[in-house]
């Protein structure tokens, strides 16, 4: 897509990239949801209703995750809670929430941390099955859905650390 109608004196051809308000105000001063369930602030993380939606998306996901042999493997048995935390967390965080995730773990470092696990193209693409099943089952309007979906598919392909089957 590109931007056809560039404001005056801007050049024409390149192409609309989204940009994402970080937090403006602090989470005391958040104004109220919507009553569609959306929040209409300044960051995505209120426009797309906040924690309550994030803990959906996690927990929609990572119920597929633990009926999926192959990515459940990857998660010690009794720490799946601990990993629907964290996540919750981070993309909290990331969308403009609150920063507990890096007061409690420091910098993300998303990298680093899959690096202890095997994560090939067939992980990435079924975590990438499990997430988009959960992203459509919050039923976000369609920019705010394809935000969301675009970063988390960028983020999967990032993950990838090896090629092995």
């Amino acid at each position: 897509m590109t931007n056809d109608s560039a404001a005056p004196g801007a050049p024409s051809g390149i192409p609309l990239i989204p940009i994402i308000p970080t937090a403006t105000k602090p989470a005391a001063a958040q104004g109220p949801a919507s009553d569609d369930g959306l929040g209409s602030g300044d960051t995505f993380y209120e426009q797309v209703g906040g924690r309550a939606t994030f803990e959906r998306l996690v927990r929609t996901f990572y119920a597929g995750v633990a009926a999926d042999p192959v990515l459940v493997a990857m998660y010690p048995e009794d720490d799946l809670e601990g990993a629907i935390q964290r996540l919750t967390g981070f993309l909290e965080q990331y969308w403009g929430g609150p920063t507990t995730y890096s007061q409690e773990r420091g910098h993300p470092r998303l990298r680093m941390r899959h690096n202890p696990f095997k994560v090939n193209p067939d992980a990435r693409d079924r975590w990438l099955s499990h997430m988009h099943a959960a992203v459509v089952s919050l039923a976000l309007p369609p920019l705010q859905e394809a935000t969301l979906w675009d970063y988390l598919e960028r983020a999967a392909h990032a993950m990838v650390n090896t090629f092995d089957a």
